[in-house]
């Protein structure tokens, strides 16, 4: 038998929305034929395989959709929406594992894509994981643009979402007050205004009027670009160590490349924003002394004189969090995109080490040049960018503290909040990187 001829997409589209009108006008049995017919004309066109897939679903015919739609990504693995309807005929077949796995390859094609989100997460919901559930809601509503009408097929799902995140909310405030009673307790005679703030900015219970953190905001503390020097008497016991840290740098550097890692490391399906040229790219690259909180032994014996330094300055400290400290490279010709940290309730310090003509730091509406052993401090939730114009590599010693404004009590209750939400979270907890 003679195989039909190719077709070209506008042929494609006449025969898929033949099929689906005739779904709703026409009897089972006619709507059977046109779609027989279409098949026949186009066997394998994604498009009209789509339309019969979709046609199959809703007569209850859920194998045969998947069917279809399978050949249909055997010829286009790149549409969206093919993995969405993959994923919602694997449903009504009990499949979790194909389902959940044609889902990820929707959002690995588009990370906000708001259909797969809600549907990634009534599966999760299935699956018994409700804060992951509560997580994957949350993204995405988040992916709505503000204003934007709901379409009408989405709108029994969105609704759900917002329960869920709701529920979730509450749960995780009643957890979070447990967690923190005694902390409350301890502090009592303290203001804790600011810090009831930021809870309740982290519960979306109150609106955040500065979006700059990536994470958690904490109200109330001024915007400062650069803090002044005078925070920080210490810093000239770290800037008197700079020739023997800016040695150590360059002997790790001059090391096994495998020490280093590219700073950027975004996961396959999440959003990489600014970060989609610097993602695994080695043009910013780091040598890790701390990382979450824990201290990297093999990296701080080859680096001894960095190190006794760093366990001397008042890093900040939270338990599978922070500190994080690390050696920075910023190849020749690389800049990095306008971005902002994760919270505002700690400090960046640099300490420049080998700064070629050509190297700048940009926060807010201020630009610094590096100078070699001249520290500061800033707050990286306001926008900052840093460029290498130069034809050598840059390098600085980059570690976080406490904001300096925050009381005693406030980091107390800060750091009890941000560990309690990771066990209320577990392995599904938000990340809190440096960035």
């Amino acid at each position: 038998m003679t195989a039909p001829p190719p077709i070209g997409e506008s042929e494609a589209r006449n025969l898929a929305d033949a099929i689906n009108q005739a779904a709703s006008t026409r009897s089972p049995a006619d709507a059977q034929k046109i779609v027989d017919m279409a098949l026949a004309r186009a066997p394998g066109h994604p498009i009209v395989l789509n339309a019969a897939g979709g046609y199959m679903l809703r007569t209850g015919r859920a194998a045969q959709g998947r069917t279809l739609f399978e050949r249909a990504l055997a010829v286009d693995a790149k549409s969206r929406i093919l993995w969405l309807n993959l994923a919602t005929a694997c449903r009504s077949l009990g499949d979790t594992t194909t389902e959940g796995a044609a889902l990820e390859k929707a959002l690995e094609l588009e990370p906000r894509y708001v259909a797969a989100l809600l549907h990634k997460g009534d599966l999760m919901e299935r699956l018994g994981n409700a804060k992951a559930a509560a997580l994957t809601f949350e993204a995405a509503l988040a992916s709505i643009p503000p204003g934007e009408a709901i379409p009408q097929h989405l709108a029994p799902a969105v609704a759900h979402a917002r329960e869920v995140v709701g529920a979730n909310a509450r749960e995780l405030e009643a957890f979070l007050e447990r967690e923190l009673e005694p902390v409350r307790r301890k502090h009592a005679a303290d203001d804790q205004q600011r810090y009831n703030a930021c809870l309740d900015i982290m519960l979306g219970k109150r609106r955040a009027y500065s979006s700059l953190p990536k994470d958690t905001f904490f109200p109330y503390l001024p915007a400062i670009e650069f803090f002044p020097r005078e925070y920080f008497p210490w810093l000239s016991l770290l800037e008197e160590a700079t020739e023997d840290i800016a040695a150590e740098a360059l002997a790790a550097l001059r090391g096994s490349g495998a020490d280093f890692s590219p700073y950027v490391n975004i996961p396959a399906g999440a959003p990489m924003d600014e970060w989609a040229s610097l993602n695994r790219s080695m043009n910013w690259s780091v040598y890790s002394l701390w990382h979450d909180g824990a201290p990297l032994p093999a990296h701080q014996a080859a680096c001894p004189k960095t190190s006794a330094v760093l366990a001397k300055v008042p890093m900040c400290d939270v338990p599978d969090y922070a500190p994080g400290a690390f050696f920075s490279v910023l190849q020749p010709r690389t800049r990095l995109p306008p971005h902002t940290g994760t919270t505002n309730t700690r400090s960046i310090v640099h300490l420049p080490l080998v700064i070629p003509e050509g190297c700048r730091f940009r926060v807010g509406s201020q630009v610094r040049e590096w100078v070699k052993g001249k520290a500061w401090v800033f707050d990286d939730t306001i926008e900052h960018d840093a460029w290498n114009d130069s034809d050598q590599v840059r390098i600085i010693l980059i570690f976080d503290i406490w904001n300096p404004l925050l009381t005693a009590a406030e980091r107390d209750l800060v750091r009890t909040m941000t560990v309690g939400r990771g066990r209320f979270y577990g392995s599904d907890a938000p990340t809190m990187g440096s960035r």
